[in-house]
């Protein structure tokens, strides 16, 4: 296709279908394109600039916002292009990359966007992807011939292309082979880079498990320690209120006389209605079950008593204790804060801590296989044919 004295070159593959939308004088036109060449002529005005124009578009070229009609209020160019079998495994493995792929028909479904606003839109296969993927696929398939220059012989890679298939077809099968030995060799060097990154991970990840693990050590918690804990310091905040009910109650049921009073205790009490009840219980014998029962009373008033005395025994108002109770409770907090929800799950943790702590390595075998793989690069070269 031509404009004045430029040209494209489609020598790696053929572009069945070109459809313009919106761009310049192009309303909206659908181009059947054949293999061999096409030539767009027309009178000054018809296009012709504005064909070339949407193929750059199509293959990546600079978006020009001045170009698209405000009416739609942007420009669309599609394409469908048929890859010619030297370009086809590259073309297709950048797609894939971007992850498109082709139609089922082997066809490679292009689309390029451009808005008033100069936003750029591409599209491979209908999925969205940059435009320099279009860019790429262009360097594989088109070639610009310009007045003074073939813009697409200044690619390095184009040179390297052209001159494989001067060679020929002996050639291109030894290329081929060394393609492949390189393919692999890559393969096997992000394979052996892959074990030293996860290996990395695994050592940082111990390295944090043996951090915790020595801060758990060095607070050592005790199964259910919190909870006692938090039970004990309420006791000591208290103690002074606590030890007053005790008092009284104890007081009320075994103390006896009180502060010269001559006040008989609950005990007491008990016992001389018992003992009362037990006078009469050969006149009725209702008067022994409910004396029996009394007896029971003041043997449960016993035990309270005695528990009573015991509680006010080890009661104690220590302020020193407090502290101690309040420093350790903020040591657990530390480690519930970071790794359960209480002591039992800092405890659990730690037990799974251990299992995972020491530092990973792969197996030697397998290091010995990647570095070895990796060291027989390059691979030896092909025995080029003579002449």
């Amino acid at each position: 296709m031509a404009k004045g004295r430029t040209a494209l070159l489609l020598s790696g593959g053929v572009l069945e279908e070109l459809r313009i939308t919106g761009l310049g004088v192009i309303e909206d036109t659908t181009l059947p394109l054949t293999r061999g060449m096409n030539v767009i002529t027309g009178e000054t005005g018809a296009g012709k600039t504005m064909v070339v124009t949407g193929l750059g578009l199509l293959f990546g070229g600079r978006a020009d916002a001045g170009r698209v009609r405000a009416d739609p209020g942007r420009a669309v160019v599609e394409g469908r292009l048929r890859l010619a079998k030297h370009a086809a495994a590259a073309v297709n493995a950048r797609i894939a990359d971007a992850g498109a792929e082709p139609d089922e028909d082997g066809t490679v479904l292009l689309s390029r966007t451009v808005t008033v606003e100069g936003r750029s839109r591409a599209h491979v296969g209908g999925r969205s992807m940059p435009v320099s993927v279009l860019g790429d696929v262009g360097e594989q398939v088109v070639a610009v011939h310009g007045q003074s220059d073939q813009l697409r012989l200044l690619r390095p890679a184009e040179q390297r292309g052209s001159l494989d298939r001067f060679a020929g077809a002996e050639h291109e099968k030894l290329l081929e082979t060394f393609r492949e030995a390189y393919t692999q060799w890559r393969a096997v060097e992000d394979d052996l880079a892959d074990r030293w990154r996860n290996a990395r991970e695994r050592n940082q990840e111990a390295d944090l498990l043996r951090l915790g693990l020595d801060e758990i050590t060095r607070v050592d918690p005790q199964p259910g320690e919190d909870d006692e804990l938090k039970a004990e310091a309420q006791r000591l905040e208290h103690a002074e209120g606590l030890r007053t009910a005790a008092t009284l109650a104890y007081g009320s049921i075994a103390a006896g006389v009180e502060g010269g009073d001559e006040t008989p205790d609950a005990t007491s009490l008990i016992g001389t209605a018992r003992r009362t009840l037990e006078a009469q219980a050969g006149v009725d014998g209702k008067l022994g079950d409910l004396a029996l029962r009394l007896e029971e009373a003041a043997t449960l008033i016993g035990d309270v008593s005695a528990e009573l005395s015991a509680y006010l025994g080890v009661l104690d108002a220590d302020p020193a204790r407090l502290e101690t109770v309040y420093e350790r409770r903020a040591a657990l907090r530390g480690l519930t804060r970071k790794y359960a929800d209480d002591v039992d799950g800092v405890i659990a943790w730690a037990d799974r801590a251990k299992g995972g702590c020491p530092s990973w390595t792969p197996p030697t075998s397998c290091w010995k296989s990647s570095t070895a793989n990796a060291s027989a690069w390059p691979p030896r070269p092909p025995t080029w044919p003579a002449g």
